[in-house]
């Protein structure tokens, strides 16, 4: 089997883990702002927060900056250089309410190409792309 071949019965998944420095907040606004449900939370004696969130069937990872391991949120690097693309059903929708909840507006959500898609940055510096494929409408 070469590397690019899936395995007989196992799904293959990746699934982002976003560092923020506020993991509380964080949670809340991604419940909130892009209607996320948490799967699982733990905080730690040190009052770090590291959770599992799922928008639908799409599962992502949310935790406390460790600077000691080199876990750095946006806020501490200056910025993000990896792009999250969510595709929803609803994009305008969920795009309006993630900016009603604290996020920043980059690029509204419009038609382009074969596309419905919008930009924006979360109140954590994390990028979102939030739209859907138009034959997919």
């Amino acid at each position: 089997m070469t590397s690019h071949q899936k395995s007989p019965g196992r799904l293959t998944t990746i699934a982002p883990f976003l560092v923020v420095k506020n993991g509380a907040r964080a949670v809340e606004f991604y419940t909130t702002g892009l209607g996320a449900a948490t799967v699982e939370r733990y905080e730690g004696p040190d009052g770090k927060l590291s959770a599992k969130l799922a928008i639908e069937d799409a599962v992502f990872f949310v935790g406390d900056e460790e600077p000691a391991f080199n876990n750095l949120s946006p806020e501490s690097i200056g910025g993000s250089p990896v792009r999250i693309v969510l595709v929803v059903s609803d994009p305008d929708a969920v795009f309006n309410r993630a900016l009603e909840a604290g996020a920043t507006q980059v690029c509204p959500v419009t038609t382009e190409e074969d596309w419905r898609i919008g930009k924006l940055v979360d109140p954590f510096g994390h990028i979102w792309e939030i739209g859907h494929p138009l034959d997919e409408a």
